[in-house]
This record gives structure tokens, sequence and C-alpha cells, in this order.
């Protein structure tokens, strides 16, 4: 069974920084692709940072380019973001998201999120 939790969500105030992490089970991690999305009030769901499976390949949205970074460590099933110089529209439920390939099918997973609000 496919698991994703993720952890290290919380209040913050504007310019501090967090750490998320993911701890993922049930799958074969060292060789899938991980992303974390976020998703704000009354907002769609958008694509944060991603990380290849052996952790040189990383791409990140532009809105967080220089601020977060995204990183895993395959001995145990962990990925993180760390979230530097956080900004008030930063605040989202962040998910831990990974596609697998089940019998040729691709299969998307989500984890249940954790709550970040950025403010003063």
């Amino acid at each position: 069974q496919v698991q994703l939790e993720e952890s290290g969500g919380g209040l913050v105030q504007p310019g501090g920084s967090l750490m998320l992490s993911c701890v993922v089970s049930g799958f074969t991690f060292s060789s899938s692709t991980i992303s974390w999305y976020r998703q704000a009030p009354g907002k769609e769901r958008e694509l944060v940072a991603g990380i290849g499976s052996s952790g040189g390949r990383t791409n990140y949205a532009d809105s967080v380019k220089g601020r977060f970074t995204i990183s895993r460590d395959n001995a145990v099933n962990m990925v993180y973001l760390q979230m530097n110089s956080l900004k008030p529209e930063d605040t989202a439920v962040y998910y831990c998201n990974t596609v697998i390939n089940v019998a040729g099918y691709l299969q998307t997973y989500w984890g249940k999120g954790t709550l970040v609000t950025v403010s003063s």
C-alpha cells in the first residue's frame, strides 16, 4: 500500500523558515520522482518543487526559486522541502506527491497535506 505522510507545517512569521518532511512507503522509493505541491485557499493546487530518483535533478516553481530547496534521503525514504524567506503568499496546504507505473498505468498518489501559515 502506497503511503505518503507530510509533517513540519505550522505558523511562521514572514521572512522565517520551515522544513517540511515527507515519509513514504509501499513502493520503490529510490526509483521514483517525488514532488511537493501546494494549494492555497480558493486557488488550484500547484507544483512547488520536484526531485528525481537519485536527487541529482530538481525543478522549482518560479515563485519559490532561490528560497526553497528540495532534497531526499533514499536510505530512509524521506523527502524534504526547506523553505526560507517565507512570504504570506506561501500560505497553503503542502502535499507530497508521486506517480507510479502500476501494471502499465500511471497512478498518482498524494499525502494528506500539512498546513503552512505565514503571518505576523
